[in-house]
């Protein structure tokens, strides 16, 4: 028989080859990065540059229709390429454009290319796949009332895309959304095209400017208003919220730019292109600070339970993520204690400007329990893993207070001017980065102007809790029944307060 058709031959010849590679290679397996909390979270080999996501959206029972294109850059010899993604359909697969065999193993999505892609190559991969959002309730896409919204954190965006998921592998990210008239998409970023009309849908066009761990992605579809503004130094504000809440949720709102203002004042410029509250009618128990645009539940503004003070601290503590954790990554999920603690940190310094909960208070009532929560979640750059299946449970009191009562030290230990030095070059050092507690105690270190690591070291890996600097009255018992005023006690939420499985981040 003959084949007549060019295109018919290529596609054959390209068939063939897949099989003859897959032939000669060992059978596939998931792989990672060797995170201690996620070991095979990640996939060594390539650096992903930048990720362009199409998703196609219908209701929020059924699945995406997406498209995700990832351009990386091979650090090695890649005869197979591994990404993270489960929980989807992949429909086909390309490799610099060309047909590639894929394989689900574990939690991974494992590629072979009919050719193997040279170190140092330029690395195009294409995949066609659905994007589930039902039957998980432990991150990825998040049912709202009108649609659906993203939860990322610690280990989830591969459940809604193909992706290097691990916060070491920073992209910049391009968002198409399409959706039937009637709705409202919005993503990270800005907006880098007019709303396009086809038939009965509506497709939205974001990319971000900066690069993006994968945890910090956020897509929303929903009956939404949208609600722009300007913030210092004429920083684009925009806001998304439900629209039948738009007037109600106005005052809180209007209190953004001043929250910038102020974290400005304390760390300097805000390190992204535009930055606003996404309020969504959903049921999540945390709030999180998906880059440009953090995620909150519509119930805490909803005037029932928490005062204002403690509303709008917890808004001051997903800002401060902006700088701590969004700009600056983890190196490792074990450094998660430098972006909750300087949330925490922060979050409890305004309520403290505010008058209601004072720092030291706060600080010393969280040095009391301090032990317990070291021998309940383990020490805060060393926390122990989650249990199985409950990996929100990573996010526990020894890296929230736990976390900012060793900033409390080491602000009483070298004073006060050089840990705002230590804070304001952190940010700027490290800007659109990663970084460790190992860099974290060498900066410090320099700053101080003497060797902090003796002093450092049991703050963050002891398994009890050193003296407090300054305060030798305060004690740490082992164990305590019951919580000082404004304290967690366990499965309990207080203000900036965690609680094991669960978080507010």
């Amino acid at each position: 028989m003959q084949l007549s058709s060019p295109r018919l031959r290529a596609a054959l010849l390209a068939a063939a080859s897949l099989t003859l590679v897959a032939a000669v290679l060992p059978p596939p397996k998931p792989l990672g990065i060797g995170d201690r909390l996620f070991p095979e979270l990640g996939n060594p080999g390539y650096d992903v540059l930048a990720y362009d996501l199409s998703f196609t959206y219908k209701d929020n029972l059924t699945p995406l229709d997406a498209l995700t294109v990832i351009d990386a850059r091979a650090l090695e010899p890649l005869e197979r390429i591994n990404l993270d993604f489960t929980h989807g359909k992949v429909a086909s697969a390309e490799v610099n454009g060309e047909p590639a065999r894929f394989e689900s193993v574990g939690e991974d999505l494992v590629l072979t290319p009919p050719r193997a892609v040279a170190e140092g190559g330029a690395l195009r991969i294409t995949v066609r796949h659905t994007s589930d959002p039902r039957g998980r309730g432990d991150g990825g896409w998040v049912p709202t009332e009108d649609g659906l919204a993203m939860a990322n954190q610690a280990d989830a965006a591969h459940r809604v895309f193909p992706c290097n998921d691990h916060p070491a592998d920073k992209a910049v990210f391009t968002f198409r959304i399409t959706a039937p008239a009637g709705l409202t998409a919005v993503a990270n970023g800005l907006q880098v095209a007019p709303a396009r009309r086809t038939g009965p849908s509506t497709t939205w066009t974001y990319r971000t400017r900066h690069p993006m761990a994968t945890e910090l992605a956020q897509v929303s579809v929903g009956r939404s208003a949208v609600v722009h503004g300007t913030g210092p130094h004429g920083l684009p504000l925009r806001d998304v919220v439900p629209a039948e809440d738009r007037q109600r949720l106005d005052p809180w709102l209007k209190k953004t730019a001043g929250h910038i203002a102020w974290m400005e004042e304390r760390v300097g410029r805000y390190p992204f292109e535009n930055y606003g509250v996404l309020i969504a009618r959903a049921t999540t128990g945390f709030e999180l600070e998906t880059q440009t645009l953090s995620l909150f539940e519509s119930s805490l503004f909803s005037g029932e339970g928490y005062p204002e003070w403690y509303v709008e601290a917890v808004m001051v503590h997903e800002l401060a993520h902006q700088w701590f954790g969004d700009s600056v990554s983890p190196r490792t999920w074990s450094d998660l204690w430098l972006n909750e603690g300087h949330a925490t940190w922060y979050e409890a310094l305004y309520a403290d400007g505010l008058g209601k909960y004072s720092l030291e208070r706060r600080m010393r009532e969280a040095y009391q329990r301090s032990d317990q929560w070291r021998a309940a979640g383990g020490p805060p750059a060393a926390p122990k893993a989650a249990a199985p299946g409950e990996k929100i449970g990573l996010f526990r009191p020894v890296v929230y207070d736990g976390a900012a009562l060793i900033l409390y030290a080491l602000r009483q230990e070298i004073g006060a001017a050089a840990f705002e030095r230590i804070e304001r070059r952190w940010v700027t050092q490290y800007r659109d980065g990663i970084a460790g507690t190992a860099d974290f105690v060498r900066l410090a270190s320099q700053e101080a102007g003497r060797d902090l690591e003796a002093f450092l070291e049991p703050w963050l890996y002891g398994t009890k809790t050193p003296p407090m600097p300054g305060h030798p009255e305060w004690s740490a018992p082992a164990t305590a029944d019951r919580a000082a005023p404004g304290q967690a006690v366990p499965g309990k939420a207080a203000p900036g307060q965690a609680v094991s499985g669960g978080k507010r981040v």
